[in-house]
């Protein structure tokens, strides 16, 4: 019987020992880990190894899509469950492009919960009933807008942008590349999010490996 490994990220101690609780009664389920702060999670992921992370992706004060790209940067092949209890559509879109592999309602029963956990490891797309329907016509549209070649002679970029591309190569996080320009974090943030909302991309490593590819910038 397959173990799967299991981390939490969520910021109420309360509900994450809770779920922690629930989880560890399942046979083939062990949670290796607990946490309640995306960022930290992210610097140690080498050491828990998780095959699945569980998110809490309504937590303040982070940016959670973010922190997933981060992690599928850092360990490709991880497997990111995000949980809230009001997601919108344009909250799970956003991190449907940023990596996350499916999600949770936080009103969903142990059952949805389990099950979930079950096809993400299998490598399938779990989204919620309710916004299924409709957030799958959305991410259709964008797969098809992201299938097409994005001419470097047809995408305008701003010195700034151009600035923060050059970071992006070199490797660089969003909080080294503001300490190099002088300029807020979450002013870099914006600019990744528009670089990519310009080339059609949803990582920062796309953008280092089209910039290298295209040698447009």
């Amino acid at each position: 019987m397959k173990i799967i490994k299991l981390l939490i990220i969520e910021d109420n101690e309360l509900l994450r020992e809770g779920i922690k609780d629930l989880l560890e009664a399942q046979r083939d389920i062990k949670v290796i880990g607990e946490m309640g702060n995306g960022e930290s999670a992210v610097e140690k992921l080498l050491f828990f190894k998780p095959d699945i992370v569980l998110l809490d992706f309504s937590m303040e004060n982070q940016d959670i899509a973010e922190v997933v790209r981060s992690m599928k940067i850092e360990v490709p092949a991880i497997k990111i469950i995000g949980m809230s209890l009001i997601p919108t559509q344009t909250d799970i879109l956003e991190l449907v492009h940023a990596g996350a592999d499916g999600f949770i309602l936080k009103s969903a029963t142990v059952e949805d919960l389990i099950r979930t956990i079950h096809e993400i490891f299998e490598g399938k797309k779990v989204l919620p009933p309710p916004m299924a329907g409709s957030l799958f016509h959305q991410v259709a549209d964008q797969a098809l807008l992201k299938g097409k070649k994005i001419s470097k002679n047809s995408v305008i970029m701003t010195p700034r942008e151009k600035e923060v591309i050059a970071l992006i190569v070199e490797g660089m996080s969003n909080k080294e590349i503001a300490i190099e320009l002088n300029i807020a974090t979450y002013t870099v943030k914006s600019h990744v999010h528009n670089i990519m909302e310009k080339l059609a991309l949803h990582s920062r490593l796309q953008i280092a490996n089209y910039a290298r590819n295209e040698e447009a910038f």
